[in-house]
């Protein structure tokens, strides 16, 4: 009996070790959302194209990655597992390699129903998807941690993360009417967690962030420059580039969120990930509000109560509940 406690205990201790660390690193993730959605935002507004913006910064984005990926050994190599992974059929399946799209759908969301729900209820729906669907992602396994049981712990997290968003926006929620079309921001929110754990298992599979940040951005590109082309049809074309070379940094900002997200995924699952995500993108959007605010911009007391619930919440799903927490422990 000592002898496994010795053994044991450790191993727990750095597990948890792991986990806070992890929702650190997606709380600073989130954080560099929030900056490249504001950039992303001003470039849009230039263009008068909410869809065109996401396309440039996405553009920009893979063409990084694309040089990178030729410079980089390591990343060659990684597509060479991918292919090689995909072809034998063993771990890795061809849906594994379409997470960009969900971020293409969730650009695309906000382009149709951010008009009609308001910015606030959009954001409540699209957190609520994303916790909801990071439970369950994170029951199957579907990401590259393994399969973490639903406990009351991670239960109430989740819970309490989207009372926490509903608090931080509620000054905003006034004007915002609801309507069906909320459930294409809650399918863009569960969409995020799939991206998540799947990217993850890109990742883990090329041994490359590179190679999954690489392929994420291409799908998400291809995703996005049909909406776009459609987009053209009906709208006709954008307004003409800004010159400002600073509008174009939201594809940059993209790589470091994508590529941390792959790599953190990994150690926190993808519940507690989108946690520190939301909660590093609000107080990232609170610093932004209160530093180069926007006209007509206020912070109001329910913003700072939710930011700090938000905290909480992810304190409460990453607190220690014993090896039981992983659903590989349960019987069968």
């Amino acid at each position: 009996m000592s002898t496994r406690t010795s053994t044991d205990a450790p191993a727990a201790g750095t597990t948890s070790a792991r986990r806070g660390v992890g929702v650190l690193g997606a709380a600073a993730v989130g954080f560099v959302l929030a900056v490249q959605s504001q950039i992303n935002g001003m470039l849009g507004a230039r263009l008068s194209d909410a869809l065109a913006a996401a396309v440039i910064s996405f553009g920009v984005g893979l063409s990084l990655l694309v040089v990178g990926t030729a410079l980089v050994p390591r990343a060659r190599r990684g597509f060479r597992r991918l292919a090689s992974t995909l072809r034998s059929g063993s771990g890795l399946r061809p849906w594994h390699c379409l997470g960009g799209v969900c971020g293409g759908f969730l650009v695309f969301t906000q382009g149709i129903v951010v008009g009609v729900l308001g910015v606030a209820l959009f954001t409540v729906a699209v957190v609520a998807g994303q916790v909801t669907s990071g439970l369950v992602v994170d029951r199957f396994g579907i990401g590259p941690g393994g399969a973490r049981r639903v406990t009351p712990t991670r239960m109430l997290g989740a819970v309490l993360a989207v009372v926490a968003v509903v608090i931080a926006v509620s000054a905003q929620l006034d004007g915002s009417r609801a309507n069906w079309l909320v459930v294409l921001p809650v399918l863009a929110g569960a969409g995020v967690s799939w991206q998540q754990a799947v990217n993850g298992r890109v990742r883990q599979t090329a041994d490359s962030a590179v190679s999954a940040s690489t392929l994420n951005f291409a799908t998400g590109t291809c995703s996005l420059a049909v909406a776009l082309l459609v987009g053209f049809a009906v709208r006709g074309l954008p307004e003409p580039l800004p010159a400002q070379p600073w509008l174009y940094l939201g594809g940059v900002l993209g790589i470091f969120v994508i590529g941390g997200t792959v790599v953190l995924v990994r150690y926190t699952g993808v519940l507690l990930l989108s946690m520190g995500m939301v909660a590093g993108q609000l107080i990232g959007a609170l610093i932004l509000d209160l530093v180069v605010p926007t006209p007509g911009t206020r912070v109001d007391v329910s913003t700072v109560v939710g930011i700090g619930l938000t905290l909480v919440a992810a304190a409460i799903a990453a607190w220690p509940t014993g090896q039981g927490a992983r659903a590989r422990d349960l019987p069968g």
